[in-house]
């Protein structure tokens, strides 16, 4: 285990800049950055993207698109409208995959949204696959199915993207949202070449906050190496990407928490 394939979410040194944190990163002989839209604002995309390769950091994907479902129709145009952007901000950036963390809606049942969620997607792809861009279809913890996402298990992830049969489809396995799932191991089997992306980090015991609570891995009870296993398996060799919230982490020095991750990466997945 090296720290050749050892990536960095954005949001996961959250207090930095994306300037800042391609500084930080690059200190740390971190080699991969996956970009969270909101480091975004105010800045030259395409500039952004030439100061993070100059920094020596791959950009492994844009964080996030998705969130397709609404009760209107003017408010699905409207997810879409802004999936499209996100497609024009990766090639921008140079980022080749967009990670699609895909929505709910209050106030409809959840199979009416997966259903807005697969025509979202289909009226994305062929803009995706024109500008080279991979769609990876995120599926999230059950507990955030009343508003954040209608996919909550591998099974219904690879359910969608094999119905779309597009090399540009597939999806991205985060172990916070699916250690939890007696089928894993089976389910990420089956994913094959259109697993497009690996989320790690840890869940805490107890949990103090459903979303921003997140361990650094070692400090929990997911299975990281055993689940890292899995996906290799598959044939993946792609990078491992730490995503983590947490109010603690992000109120400290971020260069420590940095070194932090690098220890627990090393030594605990």
């Amino acid at each position: 285990m090296n720290l050749s394939r050892l990536c960095v979410h954005t949001i996961t040194t959250k207090p930095l800049s994306i300037e800042e944190a391609a500084k930080c990163y690059s200190r740390e002989n971190i080699r991969g950055i996956t970009v969270w839209r909101d480091a975004l604002e105010g800045r030259n995309i395409r500039a952004t993207g030439k100061m993070l390769r100059e920094e020596g950091l791959e950009i492994v994907s844009l964080c996030r698109g998705g969130f397709f479902p609404h009760l209107t129709a003017a408010g699905r145009k409207d997810a879409i409208d802004d999936n499209l952007k996100a497609i024009e901000e990766a090639v921008a950036l140079g980022a080749p995959m967009i990670v699609l963390v895909c929505g709910a809606a209050k106030g409809q049942s959840l199979e009416t949204s997966r259903e807005q969620i697969r025509e979202g997607i289909a009226a994305i792809e062929p803009y995706a696959k024109a500008a080279g861009i991979r769609l990876a279809i995120e599926p999230l913890h059950p507990m955030y199915a009343d508003t954040r996402s209608a996919i909550n298990t591998l099974a219904q992830a690879n359910d969608m993207a094999e119905a779309f049969a597009s090399p540009w489809v597939g999806v991205a396995v985060d172990v916070y949202h699916l250690w939890w799932d007696p089928a894993l191991q089976q389910e990420i089997e089956r994913c094959g070449k259109h697993l497009f992306a690996f989320h790690i980090c840890d869940w805490r015991i107890p949990t103090r906050d459903i979303l921003l609570d997140r361990a650094l891995m070692g400090e929990g009870c997911i299975p990281v190496a055993q689940i890292r296993e899995w996906v290799e398996g598959t044939g993946f060799n792609g990078f491992h990407e730490v995503e983590i919230f947490s109010t603690e982490y992000w109120s400290g020095d971020q260069q420590l928490f940095l070194q932090k991750i690098k220890h627990a990466y090393l030594h605990h997945s």
